[in-house]
């Protein structure tokens, strides 16, 4: 027997066709979308589709997805390799502010989710903001190609937030 509640169910506030409501999305299975007045209320319209789904999927012999456990996709760590510039200017300013690069790194990147995400509530991703910047300059040249690792960073200009 399938349990819903092992299934990855998000719940967000928003504005659906005219309507503010929550809607709730199942991660494992993208097709199930359900809206309600209240969180708890979308949420549990949500398991009662997921479990509605694997009934009519065991009646017609169709293999269930199995729940995805976020926890162990991820293991928290991340090989990064920078411009030797880059390194030097975060390092400076990880040792400016008394903090290791691992600190500093993970708080910038905390920022720029938060840049992402109202990014995103503007209705421009940051994709978009780079893509415009490709075609800025690829206006000015003959190839669209970016080459981050011959750009020089100093200090401010790298950690400048």
């Amino acid at each position: 027997m399938i349990n819903p509640e092992k299934y990855n169910i998000t719940v967000r506030l928003g504005v659906f066709d005219g309507d503010a409501c929550y809607e709730a999305r199942v991660r494992e299975l993208p097709d199930i979308v359900e809206y309600a007045d209240s969180a708890q209320e979308a949420y549990l319209l949500a398991l009662d589709a997921v479990s509605t789904t694997f009934q009519i999927m065991a009646d017609h012999g169709r293999a269930v997805p199995q729940p995805i456990d976020t926890e162990s996709d991820y293991s928290g760590r991340v090989t990064l390799r920078l411009p030797r510039t880059l390194h030097r200017g975060l390092a400076n300013r990880a040792e400016d502010e008394k903090v290791s690069l691992n600190q500093l790194l993970v708080g910038v990147l905390a920022a720029f989710r938060g840049f992402d995400a109202a990014m995103a509530e503007s209705g421009t991703g940051w994709i978009d903001v780079i893509e415009d910047e490709r075609d800025r300059k690829s206006s000015r040249n003959t190839t669209n190609v970016i080459n981050l690792s011959e750009r020089r960073y100093n200090t401010a200009e790298a950690v400048n937030w």
